[in-house]
């Protein structure tokens, strides 16, 4: 007999630029709200709905000196949603576009996508 395949969850991360925040819903339930730092002036993030288009654990930017990236989930050309180590900065406006998040939370992040497949993820950002 063949086991059952357990069910994957729906993830979805909703950033709201305009609060700064990270809500991640698991199954339509909120599960995690954080700080997220997304664009400065002169730059800007993507808003709309996307899919995860890539993950990595280790990632260094090619755009901006060799930045890490840790926990790296992008969702737009090269856009992604990672870990920083400018935590100091999270809650306010700082990236070149990406949404930056403490690493301890998009290793969560990261887990969770991984867990239930890219497929079951959803990213939404809005002004």
């Amino acid at each position: 007999m063949v086991p059952a395949k357990a069910s994957s969850s729906k993830v979805l991360a909703k950033i709201d630029i305009s609060e700064q925040t990270m809500r991640i819903f698991v199954d339509g339930k909120v599960r995690h709200s954080w700080p997220v730092s997304t664009a400065r002036r002169g730059y800007r993030t993507p808003v709309g709905t996307f899919k995860p288009t890539r993950m990595h654990k280790r990632y260094f930017s090619r755009k901006y000196n060799g930045a890490p990236m840790p926990y790296s989930v992008f969702f737009y050309k090269g856009y992604a949603i990672h870990g920083t180590d400018v935590v100091k900065r999270l809650g306010a406006p700082a990236s070149h576009g990406c949404v930056r998040l403490h690493p301890k939370n998009a290793k969560r992040l990261f887990s969770l996508i991984q867990a239930n497949g890219p497929s079951n993820a959803k990213i939404v950002i809005v002004k």
